[in-house]
């Protein structure tokens, strides 16, 4: 099968109806192997999977670093997103940094890094208190004047600085955590993605795992493995879980899905504005979350998924508290 395309936002920017989140070939879930996570990249082509995303903390750049490897003498076949926005000490991450200057500074690390002298999509990777957020969307707009940037995108932003950013240049994808058992985006921050008319690419639209039926328990994760620190998969929290998320391996068996495709499956049936970009570095995964398109949920199936994981259901906050303090809502 070949994927579909969708448009995010109105300014022109097309992509795969499903993207690959290429994070963890890098970091955060276990050893990194390069051969495999390069011939992913390379088969993620061939499936019309072509919307891949990155950043320059991820690593910290050692995941541009592959893309670029991977994509040389493959760029216009792929719509490539990385993100801005994290200052450096050598490689260590300390905090936000949207200053201008440091994001002219930043994307030309990025595009030295990715291989490539243009980003189709250049996201905020999280918003600076620091720097008023016009003067950061200016930036971004002056680099997209010059012909480094073709779209301009925020992560995990809030509905005020949504509107305040967009005003200044149209905003093209919000990225953020949406899935099943993370629903946070509902009430408002969808409606105002659908009144300014801008795409939402969801990441971890699988629950870090969870929703896969792949789960442990949170110490039973390598050190170093992110899930470690997810309150979700500790102690009581994961029990209850496991418990909300057998819906899923329910419609899964009707369907002769796997749990995964159900999940991708009901996010992509929640609007055609809506890009998930689940995340793996692996061939096998990559071709079962492409095939999710093919499964096609009716009212029903989506009513019956809604209640079971509904917010109020689900337990434990999606982050550590530290992380969750960077969040902009």
């Amino acid at each position: 099968m070949t994927l579909s395309r969708r448009k995010l936002g109105s300014q022109g920017l097309e992509v795969s109806a499903i993207g690959l989140g290429c994070m963890g070939m890098s970091q955060s879930y276990g050893p990194a192997d390069e051969g495999e996570s390069i011939a992913t990249l390379h088969r993620a082509i061939e499936l019309g999977c072509t919307f891949f995303d990155t950043a320059e903390n991820y690593g910290p750049f050692t995941n541009e670093e592959l893309l670029g490897r991977a994509f040389k003498g493959r760029r216009d076949q792929v719509v490539i997103a990385t993100k801005f926005g994290s200052g450096f000490d050598g490689n260590r991450i300390v905090g936000t940094d949207s200053r201008p200057e440091h994001i002219r500074e930043a994307v030309e690390g990025c595009l030295r890094r990715l291989g490539t002298d243009f980003i189709d999509l250049l996201y905020q990777h999280r918003v600076d208190r620091a720097v008023p957020i016009e003067e950061m969307a200016g930036a971004v707009g002056e680099l997209v004047k010059q012909g480094k940037v073709r779209f301009f995108g925020l992560s995990e932003a809030g509905v005020a600085n949504i509107r305040r950013a967009h005003a200044v240049h149209p905003i093209s994808a919000l990225q953020s955590e949406y899935s099943l058992w993370e629903r946070n985006l509902e009430s408002e921050i969808i409606p105002v993605l659908r009144e300014l008319r801008i795409g939402l690419v969801p990441f971890c639209p699988l629950g870090r795992g969870f929703l896969t039926g792949q789960v442990n328990l949170a110490e039973e994760f390598p050190e170093g493995d992110f899930r470690r620190t997810d309150p979700r998969y500790q102690g009581e929290n994961y029990n209850s879980n496991v418990k909300a998320a057998r819906i899923v391996h329910e419609v899964a068996a009707a369907w002769q899905a796997t749990p995964a495709q159900i999940a991708l499956a009901w996010l992509l049936n929640k609007g055609d504005d809506i890009v998930p970009i689940p995340g793996t570095k692996r061939r096998k995964y990559l071709e079962e979350n492409v095939a999710a398109e093919t499964v096609q949920l009716d009212s029903v199936q989506m009513k019956v998924l809604d209640d079971a994981l509904a917010p109020a259901k689900v337990a434990g906050q999606r982050y550590a508290d530290w992380i969750m303090a960077t969040i902009d809502r």
